[in-house]
């Protein structure tokens, strides 16, 4: 299971959780009620010691219930846990039989602690266990028959049908609302590869950029140096003409290495947001577009596109988004590219920077040089003439960014 679930997961796990405490406490209560009324019309104090006890199993079954987070099979918590569930469960089973409750009701706790423990066991042991539970169900009436002489009649109370039908489907609701549970968290694992590998593909592409750029400069720089050696002797002024060709080539790789790093290649702004919309698709995320007419600068159109590529990769790695829009319009002289997700974490909003808005921060983003991440697209915005700005709405859950260049003619295909 993944360390850090998603908000949509732990939701998921809190209700997948709340309707069992709600299903075991409804099943308590009945019983409660049954051994209560037992007690009032007997004044037994054995009957009081059990609903005493029962109210103690009850509660540690409540608690046991959060341990089901791991999974069906997932394993037992501490044993002392264990212990203390089975415990107070097998007491009641046992004075039941010398107490005038009603029928299966000092036997359900027994089963119900069976049943709990049997769903974190794998499955051979799981039915070992449940077989167990369901015996020591049926052996109790007729154990109490046999100690107190009193023959068992099943219903002769008005709640012994409520109570066998519950704790019947005690173990189908347990291992369903498990099975879903799992269905969730395993969704949330194939999002959270799925973005990874979304991650994984744009570094991938830049290792290619970055490969064209330094594997053709150094070949020629590699071809020009061993040449001016050879030349170094037969002819020095053609080996010093290469040498200083070999010189530009490596300027000119160190340029354009520091232009595709800092992000100032011109780069297509169709390509960037065709490449956003598959990856933030493959992460999981519903990603909406809404296109009007691009600026005609190429500077302005290239730093629109950064802006993209930049928020996607912020959304991938610091976000949990379900869903992303990418609005471009363009109003009197301004063309404007609004990103706005549903996905931002929780973060301190005093934090400077990046952090304050939860985007585009990690383990090392109080210590980015200048130049990187919404710092570096509001230098680049502002040298064609923009502005960036980032925005969270009331509940901190949804986050805007909003970028406007000098308005344009062309239009996006």
């Amino acid at each position: 299971m993944p360390a850090e679930p998603a908000r949509s997961v732990q939701t998921t796990w809190l209700y997948t959780l709340g309707s069992i405490v709600f299903f075991f406490g409804f099943l308590d209560l009945v019983i409660a009620l049954s051994m209560l009324e037992a007690y009032l019309s007997t004044d037994d104090v054995v009957t009081a010691v059990l609903v005493v006890l029962f109210l103690v199993a009850s509660a540690t079954q409540l608690r046991y219930c959060w341990f089901l987070r791991v999974g069906r099979g997932g394993g037992l918590p501490s044993p002392w846990w264990t212990a203390a569930l089975v415990a107070p469960a097998a007491i009641v089973w046992v004075l039941g039989l010398f107490a005038p409750v009603s029928e299966l009701a000092a036997a359900i706790p027994l089963w119900a602690a069976a049943t709990l423990i049997a769903c974190l066991l794998p499955k051979p042991q799981r039915r070992l266990v449940l077989l167990v539970g369901f015996v020591t169900v049926i052996a109790h009436p007729m154990l109490a028959t046999a100690v107190t002489g009193v023959p068992f009649e099943f219903g002769r109370s008005s709640d012994t049908w409520m109570i066998a039908l519950f704790a019947a489907m005690l173990p189908i609701m347990l291992l369903t609302s498990m099975w879903w549970w799992e269905v969730v968290v395993q969704l949330d694992q194939h999002r959270r590869t799925a973005a990874e590998l979304a991650v994984t593909q744009e570094r991938l592409r830049f290792a290619s950029d970055l490969h064209d750029i330094q594997g053709h400069h150094l070949q020629v720089i590699s071809l020009k140096s061993e040449l001016a050696e050879r030349l170094l002797e037969i002819d020095p002024a053609a080996a010093r003409e290469h040498l200083h060709e070999t010189r530009l080539i490596a300027k000119q790789a160190l340029e354009e290495t520091r232009s595709l790093v800092a992000g100032y290649r011109q780069v297509a702004f169709d390509d960037e947001l065709e490449n956003a919309r598959e990856v933030l698709t493959a992460s999981g995320a519903e990603c909406a577009l809404r296109l009007g007419p691009l600026p005609a600068d190429a500077a302005a159109q290239s730093a629109l596109a950064s802006v993209v590529r930049e928020a996607t990769t912020n959304i991938l790695r610091h976000s949990e988004a379900t869903t992303v829009t990418i609005e471009l319009t363009t109003t009197g002289e301004r063309t404007e590219l609004v990103i706005v997700n549903d996905g931002v974490p929780v973060t301190d909003a005093s934090a400077p920077g990046d952090a304050a808005v939860g985007v585009g921060v990690g383990a090392g983003a109080a210590s980015r040089a200048p130049g990187s991440g919404l710092a570096g697209l509001r230098e680049r915005l502002a040298a064609v003439g923009g502005t960036l700005e980032t925005s969270t709405d009331a509940s901190g859950a949804r986050f805007e960014l909003r970028a406007t260049v000098p308005v344009g003619v062309r239009v996006t295909a």
